[in-house]
């Protein structure tokens, strides 16, 4: 059961003319106002990061990898014959993973061979 509340117009932020419910102009009162609340988020850099993160995180392949690697460090022909993709695409999602940072990737030879960064550990134990 869904109760209302009469809206009412926000007086206490200058520039607010929002119509918003009764109950949160005293719990914005209780952080400090939008102030307050604005100054309560994690800084822009984080967030992009995180949002960088959660996009490279998003697709079902570049979790596979993510596995894969959390398992050992691994070449792009071995990691290539366990999820069966072209190598474009192998190319791509390993990019999308390095710009992440959460993998990188060491020149061995001819082969590149791939292991999680630490953040990449972090995320691969905490999702598996």
């Amino acid at each position: 059961m869904t109760i209302k509340r009469p809206a009412v117009k926000s007086k206490k932020e200058p520039g607010c003319y929002t119509e918003i419910p009764a109950t949160i102009p005293c719990d914005i009162d209780a952080v400090g106002g939008v102030k307050g609340l604005c100054g309560r988020l994690p800084k822009l850099k984080n967030i992009i990061e995180m949002s960088a993160i959660h996009n490279a995180l998003s697709d079902p392949v570049r979790l596979t990898i993510l596995y894969l690697l959390a398992i050992q460090p691994l070449c792009v022909c071995v990691i290539k014959d366990c999820i069966g993709i072209a190598d474009s695409k192998l190319s791509y999602h390993l990019t999308g993973l390095k710009k992440a940072d959460l993998i990188e990737g060491e020149q061995h030879g001819n082969w590149i061979i791939y292991r999680l960064t630490h953040k990449g550990q972090k995320f691969a134990y905490e999702t598996a």
